[in-house]
C-alpha cells in the first residue's frame, strides 16, 4: 500500500519512456478505488438491500408469496419474517437469473422477481385455515406441518397443508405452571423421556418451548381433566401419541392458542 501510494503521488513519469505523452497522474485518493480488492484492501461495494435476513414486514410476505409461485420456497415458511429459508430461495432465484447470489433483495432482484411472477392474490398471501367443527383453526396452522393445539376446545390437531389428519384430547398446565401460548417449533424429541425436574415419565415427548413438550400422560389417561400438567401438553391416548411421534420431524410447527 505504501508503494502504491507513492506511485500514485509521483505519477507515471518515471514509468513512461521518453517521447510518450502522459496524461494526468493518478492520485492516491481517486484512482486507488479502481484497484482490485486484493491490491487496494478496500471492500467491494454491494447494492442496497431492500429486504434481507432479519427483515420483517408485509412486503416480505409478498416476496415469499412470489417465491412460492416459482416453487423456490415451501409455503409453510411463508410469513412476515425474512429467515434462512427465504434467503436460500432468493439465492436460488438469483442464480437462475445470473444475478450475484447475495441472498437478499436488492432493486434489480426485486424487479426481476416481479417480472417472473404475478401479483400475489389474497389467498396466496393468507391461505385460508381449515374449518373444524364449524370453526377455523388458527391461521398459522394453514400451511405446512403443524401441531395445532387449541386450549379452548382442549384438542390437538395434526394438520398437513390445511388438512386435519388426526385429533386428540389434551390437557394443559395448572395456573401456576401454565402452558405457554404462541408459535413454536419442535426442537427435539425423546421417545422414552423421564423428567429430571419432576422424576416423572414423559413418553413420546416432543419439546417445543424450553422444558414444555407434547407427550403421553398416564395420569391424564387415568384421571382425565381432574389433574393438570406442569406446563406440558398431555395427550390421553397412547396409541395416538405413538403414531403422532413418528409423523413429526424436528422443526415442525407447534401452535398453541385459544379459539
Amino acid at each position: 500500500m505504501i508503494a502504491l501510494a507513492a506511485v500514485a503521488t509521483l505519477g507515471f513519469s518515471g514509468l513512461i519512456g521518453s517521447g510518450t505523452t502522459a496524461t494526468a497522474a493518478p492520485t492516491a485518493t481517486t484512482d486507488l478505488k479502481t484497484v482490485p480488492f486484493e491490491v487496494s484492501g478496500e471492500l467491494p461495494i454491494y447494492p442496497k438491500a431492500l429486504w434481507r435476513n432479519g427483515s420483517s414486514s408485509a412486503d416480505v410476505r409478498k416476496v415469499e408469496a412470489r417465491l412460492v409461485q416459482l416453487k423456490l420456497l415451501d409455503k409453510q415458511y411463508q410469513d412476515n419474517s425474512f429467515g434462512t429459508s427465504t434467503r436460500s430461495a432468493v439465492k436460488k432465484f438469483q442464480a437462475s437469473k445470473g444475478i450475484p447470489e447475495l441472498g437478499y433483495l436488492d432493486q434489480n432482484t426485486w424487479d426481476q422477481l416481479k417480472a417472473a411472477t404475478h401479483e400475489p392474490t389474497q389467498t396466496e398471501l393468507f391461505p385460508p385455515a381449515p374449518v373444524v367443527d364449524g370453526k377455523r383453526l388458527d391461521q398459522r396452522c394453514a400451511t405446512g406441518v403443524a401441531l395445532c393445539i387449541d386450549k379452548t376446545s382442549r384438542k390437538l390437531r395434526y394438520v398437513v397443508d390445511g388438512v386435519v389428519k388426526a385429533t386428540m384430547d389434551v390437557r394443559f398446565g395448572a395456573k401456576a405452571t401454565a402452558t405457554r401460548e404462541g408459535a413454536f417449533s419442535v426442537g427435539w424429541k425423546s421417545r422414552n423421556h423421564v423428567s429430571k425436574l419432576y422424576d416423572s415419565a414423559m413418553p413420546y415427548a416432543m419439546f417445543f418451548s424450553g422444558g414444555q413438550a407434547v407427550h403421553y400422560s398416564s395420569d391424564f389417561a387415568a384421571r382425565g381433566y381432574n389433574g393438570a400438567s406442569h406446563g406440558c401438553v398431555n395427550v390421553r391416548n397412547l396409541t395416538q401419541i405413538k403414531w403422532l411421534f413418528d409423523q413429526i420431524d424436528i422443526g415442525d410447527k407447534v401452535i398453541v392458542y385459544r379459539s
